[in-house]
């Protein structure tokens, strides 16, 4: 049984919500009608989960949830409307520890929540399995992930000569685990880093530009075919698919309508596929981080066979280890590493 609190000022929405929920058993329901109400309940409640609104009266949910990840850790799903100002509210919420977030399809109060329940269940199961980790300063953090990296000299390769490319796939808890990763990576690392994060349209266009800000390398969303450089990170536009190409001997990535033939969007399992027709497979690097599910899993391990390297994100660190996890079952992991770790790995690599 999953305890779960739900927050939020419309009770319809909570109503609606805790119908979800409660449709299909497997959960003890309570609701709270604002941040102010959640903190006051959690103390004796003890909830496994809490889903959180961001805009709330007398404490809103960002608020709230700094508060929950100060005292008392707990795995929290954001509900969030899909607009640029919802998906810069999310993302912060993510970089202050909340796993998941869950897209209202029908804005602020959504009658229409039934369309996305089952997403709404997985999300919140997945995030009852999560471990949850206290808000740490991103400058801190950046920080802590330069120290561990080992920079040797790396030479960048000229423009037009790419020799291999990182793909990387990574969901649940996703967001705040790059923000440990992608800044460590150097400025002039030889090969690009393509990812498939699986997130909305509206999200990886704010996603992408705040990545910029902390990174030494470009950050860029992908919304058309693009040529493939180093000194560059790409994110996959949420909704589609992200693949690697190679026409007339150029490397290209690009975002691609999502196929039906994939669960989840962007889809890793494309994007490193098409990375191993693009290149040979010994220069491809896979790396499956934090997430759900299993995307990927089976293209890392038939591109390791096939000679390439790839890490897993370790379960020490994951937030949720089910698409790494995946990969290590299948003996498709090169490596295992926690996410401080990976940068510095990368990088020897590549050396």
């Amino acid at each position: 049984m999953v305890k779960l609190l739900i927050v939020d000022d419309s009770a319809l929405m909570r109503k609606f919500v805790r119908a979800v929920f409660e449709e299909r058993g497997g959960f003890e329901v309570r609701t709270a009608r604002n941040g102010k109400d959640a903190l006051e309940q959690i103390p004796a409640f003890d909830p496994d989960v809490i889903t959180l609104d961001v805009n709330m009266p007398e404490m809103d949910g960002l608020t709230c949830l700094s508060e929950i990840m100060a005292t008392n850790p707990k795995p929290v799903v954001m509900l969030s409307s899909i607009t640029t100002e919802g998906a810069v509210a999310t993302l912060e919420a993510l970089q202050l520890g909340a796993v998941d977030w869950i897209a209202k399809p029908g804005g602020t109060v959504s009658l229409n929540i039934d369309e996305i329940a089952d997403e709404i269940r997985a999300k919140v199961r997945a995030a009852a399995r999560a471990r949850p980790r206290r808000a740490v300063g991103l400058a801190s953090r950046v920080r802590r992930a330069a120290a561990e990296t080992r920079r040797r000299p790396v030479l960048r390769t000229k423009l037009g000569a790419v020799g291999g490319v990182v793909v990387v796939g990574v969901s649940t808890g996703g967001p705040r685990t790059l923000e440990d990763i992608l800044p460590a990576l150097p400025a002039d690392l030889p090969w690009p880093v393509v990812i498939a994060q699986h997130m909305p349209m509206a999200f990886t266009g704010p996603f992408a530009a705040r990545l910029n800000r902390l990174c030494q390398l470009e950050v860029v969303e992908v919304s058309e075919p693009t040529p493939l450089t180093s000194g560059r990170i790409y994110i996959g536009r949420g909704d589609m698919d992200v693949v690697v190409e190679s026409r007339l001997g150029r490397k290209l990535v690009n975002a691609v309508a999502s196929d039906p033939n994939w669960l989840w969007h962007p889809s890793v399992d494309r994007l490193v596929r098409s990375a191993m027709k693009a290149f040979e497979a010994p220069s491809v690097i896979g790396v499956e981080l934090t997430g759900m599910g299993n995307d990927g899993a089976e293209a890392m391990r038939d591109l390791k066979a096939h000679g390439g390297r790839t890490i897993a994100e370790s379960e020490t660190s994951a937030i949720v280890f089910g698409m790494p996890g995946e990969l290590v079952r299948l003996g498709g992991a090169t490596t295992v590493l926690p996410a401080g770790r990976i940068p510095a790995q990368i990088v020897s690599w590549l050396a």
